[in-house]
């Protein structure tokens, strides 16, 4: 095989590469590492004061509060399920639709209406089985803008949908498969 045969082939797995790197950041937050930023320890005769403690997070929502960050309602939005089947592209890297098929998240498969941390044999943080949700559209609409806002302590990474009409679509698209 020449140079010249093998560089498409190469650009190719290269652009795989790279969109595979984008599917997965845009479904993780990863926390800083502070291990490679913070300087080492000095003595203790020449340290400054420590500084003051994170603040704690907030609380989380009541499980029957709907209330989202950016203030608009789920009652507003009208979901298009097919333009929330695109937009779940970015979820199904971690998730399936497809009943008993669990990845890293659990199936979503019926999730509008299921109780959260119900789904037997998937191992959910403790946030999420002990939340006492429902997931109502209302609710999802909620996480769905800001899921450790909703469920501090979640092991689901991702940032969430600023967009409220790309949480609608998603919506729409899930209770097609319930």
């Amino acid at each position: 095989m020449t140079h010249s045969e093998s560089t498409p082939r190469i650009g190719k797995m290269a652009l795989c590469v790279a969109a595979s790197v984008l599917a997965l950041s845009a479904c993780s937050k990863k926390a800083p590492d502070t291990a490679a930023t913070t300087p080492p320890t000095e003595t203790a005769s020449t340290s400054a004061p420590a500084a003051p403690a994170a603040a704690a997070p907030a609380a989380a929502p009541a499980a029957d509060n709907t209330d989202t960050e950016s203030g608009v309602k789920y009652a507003s939005y009208t979901g298009d399920a097919d333009k929330g089947k695109g937009v779940f592209v970015t979820c199904q890297t971690c998730h399936s639709i497809d009943a008993g098929v669990n990845k890293i998240g659990p199936s979503l498969h019926g999730v509008v209406g299921r109780k959260a941390g119900s789904i037997a044999g998937y191992s959910y943080s403790a946030a999420n089985k002990s939340s006492g949700i429902t997931w109502t559209p209302e609710k999802l609409f909620q996480y769905l803008e800001d899921p450790q806002h909703v469920v501090p302590g979640t092991k689901m990474t991702f940032a969430g949908f600023s967009d409220p009409q790309k949480r609608a679509d998603v919506i729409a698209y899930l209770k097609t498969n319930s």
